[in-house]
């Protein structure tokens, strides 16, 4: 039994029960009268509070387009433009992988997962306390990622504390992941002059610049709102200057219920949602039409101390309603979920994560982002969670999916076979052509009868997680840049991820 286990996870199933673009929405945490009354609520935000500091490209565009820049400096955005400007933003999305395989469609509420955040510390496998992270986290957690079927995009996850400058950490935390994974990815910029010098590293990869754009696997975008209700000077322009990708800008914005929100979750989503589709506006007023990731991403305090709590009930509900929100709206989501608070690992981490993410997939979410990895209410990052979290995204993707209901899965015949022939399905047709197509099954986690578990050695997920990861790190070396190209990134570019660590053997994780 251990010997076809261990060989059903060696080889995984050649056909799989879940996969992205599964499509939500079967979860409303609001009514439809809800939904109207905070849409109501977000235009009076905008028309009649506005937004402070805007920055003066954002200024001048707005000003032609008939917002008003009152005496205390705040925008304000008309109501009748901000539901034009909502129309006509692109809607279907599509974010391309270097590898054609992973290309995800966003459009509708179809629902795709990844980790995102800037965490500042690592869990590494078995320890108990934190270190700093670092550049070769970027390039070990891409390479992770690479392997792990249900995460279907890749950002940063954690910060390169080791770099100095921005630009030196703009560019390297950009080469690390696209040289670990070829999935889509999504880049995060220190200060706006480094878009420019980015994108020139990305053509040579891709082959030139129309190769890239004609297929752009890297996004850029930012955090451009400081709560409550003011534009943040650096991250809006980073935003309006990742146009340049010619690919969808993301934007997160996160007041924080209690402390840079109202306390009411109702009144945190309409603070949100407004400050999401100011961004929005701020993109769309420059570069009209441009496509746009819209994440309102509310977060929650224990008001006991008034710290942020990730993994809160609270948290995961009113995630869910702003995505309900954004699909109201027919544009492309993120939200973050999965944002737990647990210090390693384990149960409290497991039921925070999977009820968050799930909350945003069953709404719709199109990017449920802070879906794998994330700990320590975002301030570390977990390689073991990491692929803990996929086997979770496969059950949350599965029950997205839903139960198909046709002649033949209604499966009358085969319930009268049973009855009156071997009074079991086991050996069925059926039974054997569903059982990789209708039935998703974990990497790690145990369905062992205890006894074969103690055999084994009684080992929890987390040590086989660790595992898991060390079997990833210490094989998987991708090849996604062509190493002429890569010397010629190098001459040009000061990259601080050495060569002898991106091949097999040079054993950082033997």
């Amino acid at each position: 039994m251990r010997r076809g286990r261990k060989a059903r996870l060696e080889k995984p199933p050649e056909q799989s029960a879940v996969g992205p673009g599964f499509t939500g929405g079967q979860y409303k945490p609001l009514s439809d009268a809800d939904v109207q009354n905070v849409h109501r609520t977000i235009l009076d935000v905008l028309e009649n509070i506005g937004m402070a500091d805007p920055i003066p490209i954002v200024t001048e565009h707005a000003l032609k387009k008939g917002c008003t820049l009152g005496d205390d400096g705040r925008l304000r955005f008309p109501r009748a433009l901000v539901e034009d400007m909502i129309a006509n933003t692109a809607h279907d999305l599509m974010f391309y992988g270097q590898d054609e395989k992973f290309d995800l469609d966003l459009s509708g509420e179809r629902v795709h997962t990844y980790g995102g955040g800037e965490a500042v510390t690592v869990l590494d496998p078995g320890a108990s306390t934190y270190r700093p992270s670092t550049l070769m986290d970027v390039y070990d957690a891409a390479r992770l990622v690479d392997k792990l079927d249900n995460i279907h995009a890749f950002s940063r996850l954690i910060v390169a504390t080791d770099l100095e400058g921005r630009l030196s950490t703009d560019i390297n935390t950009a080469y690390a992941s696209v040289a670990g994974t070829a999935k889509h990815t999504a880049l995060t910029f220190g200060d706006y002059n480094n878009v420019e010098p980015t994108l020139e590293m990305l053509y040579m990869i891709a082959g030139g610049k129309d190769k890239f754009h004609e297929r752009p696997f890297c996004h850029g975008g930012g955090c451009p709102v400081i709560s409550p209700l003011r534009y943040g000077a650096d991250n809006a322009e980073v935003c309006v200057e990742s146009v340049k990708f010619g690919a969808p800008v993301w934007i997160v914005t996160a007041p924080q219920a209690g402390a840079t929100a109202p306390a009411a979750l109702a009144g945190t989503l309409v603070q949100v949602m407004a400050e999401a589709i100011a961004s929005l506006l701020m993109i769309n007023v420059v570069a009209p039409g441009h496509p746009v990731i819209v994440g309102p991403w509310p977060f929650v305090s224990d008001l006991r101390t008034g710290s942020f709590t990730g993994g809160s009930g609270e948290e995961a509900v009113v995630s869910a309603a702003a995505a309900q929100m954004t699909n109201y709206y027919g544009l492309v989501s993120s939200v973050g979920a999965g944002m737990s608070d647990a210090k390693v690992p384990d149960n409290q981490a497991g039921y925070e994560k999977a009820l968050a993410v799930a909350l945003a997939a069953l709404a719709g979410c199109n990017n449920v982002s802070e879906s794998a990895g994330m700990m320590g209410s975002l301030m570390g990052l977990s390689f073991e969670s990491l692929v803990i979290d996929n086997d979770m995204l496969g059950a949350i993707m599965r029950t997205v999916r839903g139960i198909d209901v046709n002649e033949e899965t209604l499966s009358y015949a085969e319930i009268e076979n049973a009855v009156h022939g071997e009074g079991h399905f086991l050996r069925q047709e059926q039974t054997l052509r569903l059982m990789r197509s209708e039935y998703e099954y974990p990497q790690l986690a145990d369905r062992l009868t205890p006894n074969v578990w103690q055999e084994a050695g009684s080992m929890d997920i987390r040590e086989q997680a660790a595992i898991r990861v060390k079997e990833i790190l210490s094989t998987h070396y991708p090849d996604y840049i062509n190493p002429e190209i890569d010397r010629n990134i190098r001459d040009k570019f000061r990259i601080e991820v050495p060569r002898e660590t991106m091949q097999a053997g040079n054993k950082r994780w033997q």
